[in-house]
């Protein structure tokens, strides 16, 4: 299977797949596609993997797309303004994303629920709290939201990001919500109530236009019926 990713900041993936190829996709997310691509939706996995997916912010089932007697074609668009990355995935070699993110890969890969260790900081802490974790063996796409910033985090290293602008890291890195310190800060400062804190070693993804972060923005300027 090739690829190309083009387009940014309204970004498409374009596969191209030789005889029985097959790719995963979350529904609704094939763009187009040549006429020898058939479509099955499947569960892909049973009951506890559909529900694992609904979980992390997926849909229950998803489309596998096979190429047909010869090379085929299909097309993967982002739902938002942003970035879509490829990942290749392996033993020792997982990404935990976050919700939402998957958009299509191989048949090898498994989306699993990732929970924060701290149940009671993580339920309050909002898109930090339920991510997604891309295991098994293959290549997946993710789509982020605005632009992509990457940090490579030696052992011990951390760095503090506001909740929801996290799009993804390897499982090498360790996540913890914690508050904003200080009674003041935490109702004046505008920054909110709690702070993503990643402990290296690993590679983290950044995404400057996080989704709810927008909408919390235009809001305001969106006309209400009486």
């Amino acid at each position: 299977m090739n690829y190309s990713i083009e387009g940014e900041p309204l970004p498409v993936v374009i596969c191209s797949l030789e005889a029985g190829d097959t790719m995963i996709t979350e529904k609704g997310a094939m763009s187009w596609m040549s006429p020898n691509m058939k479509m099955e939706t499947t569960s892909n996995g049973g009951i506890g993997k559909m529900f694992g997916r609904a979980f992390s912010g997926e849909s229950m089932f998803v489309n596998r797309y096979t190429s047909i007697g010869g090379n085929g074609m299909i097309a993967f668009a982002s739902s938002f303004p942003g970035s879509i990355r490829p990942f290749t995935i392996a033993p020792g070699q997982e990404i935990i994303a976050q919700k939402s993110a998957f958009l299509a890969s191989t048949p090898n890969v498994e989306m699993s629920v990732f929970f924060q260790k701290r149940f009671a900081s993580g339920l309050f802490g909002g898109e930090g709290f339920i991510m997604q974790r891309l295991s098994g063996n293959g290549i997946v796409f993710l789509e982020f939201d605005g632009y992509i910033k990457e940090y490579e985090l030696a052992p011990g290293q951390q760095i503090i990001v506001d909740t929801g602008y996290l799009a993804a890291m390897t499982g090498s890195c360790s996540i913890e919500i914690q508050t904003v310190p200080g009674v003041k800060n935490m109702l004046f400062g505008g920054e909110g109530l709690f702070n993503t804190v990643i402990t290296g070693p690993g590679r983290i993804w950044l995404q400057s236009m996080p989704v709810p972060q927008l909408a919390g923005a235009i809001r305001p300027y969106i006309p209400t019926g009486n």
